[in-house]
């Protein structure tokens, strides 16, 4: 055996630190003269280059809407067309390893987020007032037409043309004074015997505007204000002074990667020189191990089987006397048959020999009397052979020779798949089949207990017979054993389940203990009496079992009996531990 001591162990330790240590920096270095990736300051410059765009066009178009009265209809820039750059900006806030851009980026949003907000409000109230001044405009036209139409007073066309002209010049300019002027001529109406609809309009029109006017001018004003171009240029200079920083960092580092990488490799050189007198000395040490370890796999292996021989020899050893009996059950059926066939063979013989003479002397033809007699016998000796049914009683004798003679047969070859020496031959086989043979085998345990089979129509499944027969006897034992008095009632069931096939062996016997359920597949643990078990029998279940790749599963209930559920696929894994 090869023993490591603990100073080997230590030093192991300590050169495996020292070994992690030094690739941590390596991959430090390594990764800190990663070479720059311009595409996102590319990405960055032209989303700042967006946002100018925008917010340059938001300002050009609102002058444009706010000096330019008779343009209502006119195509606005749309209020939402920096909803990209805001979704641009998000992204690049919540990715970005640039802490210049990581501060800056989400106050830029903020500021574009805000004038976008109050170019859709000043969008809104603009093209609300001019429908308002039109509106005013209109009827006033209307009322100065019919005025003219009448031939009213000349005082009515001046005073209406100045309430539109002030009325557009507060527009424009929303001056206090010319807020009192459109006031005042507002309440020259009264004035003017102008009254109905057209009245209520004109008022209507001249509240809104006086109302609307001044919040308008108000978001125009803030408009004024609020403009995003000192700070995308220092977002912008933040940005390249950080970029230029990090190049020069990178650079640095390529310079410590450098040195670094020709150290580590003068040391792999010297280390590389260790490692050959090392090796060969390990190859040695290898060898030697692996010597070892096959020897030991050798000796576990053939214990192993020894171990499941024996607990055959063990099942065999209890089976004995109740399979001597079985034997020699049918062996009483061939021995009387052949008994009645011998007290039956001396009449025959008497027959065959009349028989024999009449043909003598047929043969012959001289004797008459002698023929006539020996026909007379033969005749007798055939007549009481038919009347006896001899032939009828020879046929169903033999029938019952044959029978029994199968029947030891079959118990005798159950026997001998049962007790092979090698580790069971691999084939297709039924285990509806394998069941009825463990019972044959197992029939002397049974005679106070009833067997209920819930057989199923299942595939054949490819498995070791004689190794899967073990184990169905060792639960059936089981729970003969598990019954008071051994008298109760075993149901077997077998179901296609899956991939695969599933048998229960289910009795009403007095159960496991809850306390004991964890150790019942643990090598020689036993609740039975000294010679009644060995220990090994569920034990060496659970791993034949577990070597066809199936599973095996107990259900119990103190009191009330126990099932064990045997799962096996139709064809073992390819990892499985069989021998054909």
């Amino acid at each position: 055996m090869i023993e490591i001591t603990r100073s080997e162990m230590q030093q192991n330790i300590l050169i495996g630190l020292v070994v992690l240590i030094m690739l941590g920096a390596l991959w430090f270095l390594y990764d800190k003269t990663q070479a720059v990736d311009l595409s996102e300051q590319n990405e960055v410059m032209d989303l700042l280059n967006q946002v100018k765009d925008t917010d340059s066009r938001w300002d050009t178009e609102v002058q444009r809407a706010r000096i330019d009265l008779y343009s209502q209809d006119a195509p606005f820039v749309r209020a939402d067309s920096g909803d990209k750059a805001l979704r641009d900006i998000t992204r690049f806030a919540g990715l970005t390893s640039s802490k210049v851009l990581r501060t800056g980026l989400p106050e830029l949003r903020s500021a574009i987020q805000r004038k976008s907000d109050l170019v859709q409000m000043f969008i809104a109230e603009n093209r609300s007032n001019k429908a308002v001044l039109h509106e005013l405009v209109k009827s006033a036209t209307e009322i100065n037409s019919q005025i003219q139409v009448k031939k009213s007073v000349p005082d009515h066309s001046l005073v209406l043309g100045q309430m539109n002209e002030i009325a557009a010049q507060y527009f424009l300019h929303g001056m206090p004074g010319q807020r009192t002027g459109l006031q005042e001529a507002l309440a020259q109406l009264d004035t003017l015997q102008i009254t109905g609809e057209e009245r209520t309009r004109i008022e209507k029109a001249v509240q809104t505007l006086l109302e609307q006017v001044p919040v308008e001018l108000d978001h125009f004003a803030q408009l004024e204000k609020l403009s995003t171009g000192p700070r995308l240029i220092n977002l912008t200079l933040s940005f390249n002074n950080e970029l230029e920083q990090m190049l020069q960092e990178k650079e640095r580092y390529r310079v410590y990667l450098i040195y670094y990488a020709s150290a580590l490799l003068i040391l792999l050189m010297y280390a590389g020189a260790r490692l050959r007198t090392a090796n060969q000395t390990l190859e040695h040490r290898v060898d030697e191990r692996t010597r070892e370890l096959s020897a030991a796999l050798q000796h576990l292996k053939e214990s192993e089987l020894q171990l499941i021989q024996s607990e055959k020899m063990s099942s065999l050893g209890q089976m004995v006397a109740g399979v001597a009996h079985e034997i020699n059950t049918p062996l009483a059926y061939v021995k009387n048959s052949l008994g009645q066939v011998s007290e039956q063979l001396p009449g025959i013989g008497n027959a065959l020999e009349h028989c024999d003479k009449l043909l003598e002397f047929l043969e012959a033809g001289n004797d008459p009397e002698g023929l006539s007699r020996e026909f007379q016998k033969a005749a007798e000796q055939l007549g009481m052979l038919k009347q006896q049914h001899v032939i009828q009683e020879l046929s169903g004798l033999v029938k019952d020779g044959l029978f029994g003679t199968g029947q030891v047969s079959e118990i005798v070859g159950n026997l001998k798949n049962f007790s092979r020496l090698d580790r069971s031959k691999v084939s297709h086989s039924n285990l509806n089949e394998s069941l009825g043979n463990t019972l044959l085998l197992a029939k002397h345990l049974l005679k106070s207990v009833t067997v209920n089979k819930n057989f199923g129509e299942i595939p054949d499944i490819t498995c070791a017979p004689s190794q899967i027969n073990q184990v169905f006897l060792n639960l059936i034992t089981n729970a003969v054993q598990a019954m008071p008095e051994e008298r109760g009632s075993i149901t077997l069931t077998s179901r296609k389940e899956g991939e695969g096939v599933a048998v229960d062996v289910e009795d009403d016997g007095s159960g496991i203990p809850p306390e004991v359920m964890s150790k019942i597949f643990d090598p020689f643990f036993t609740t039975k009496e000294i010679g009644k078990g060995t220990g090994l029998g569920l034990s060496i279940s659970y791993k034949i079992i577990q070597e066809h790749g199936g599973k095996i599963s107990v259900e119990s209930k103190p009191g009330h009996g126990t099932k064990f559920t045997v799962w096996l696929p139709l064809t073992p894994p390819a990892e499985a531990n069989l021998e054909s």
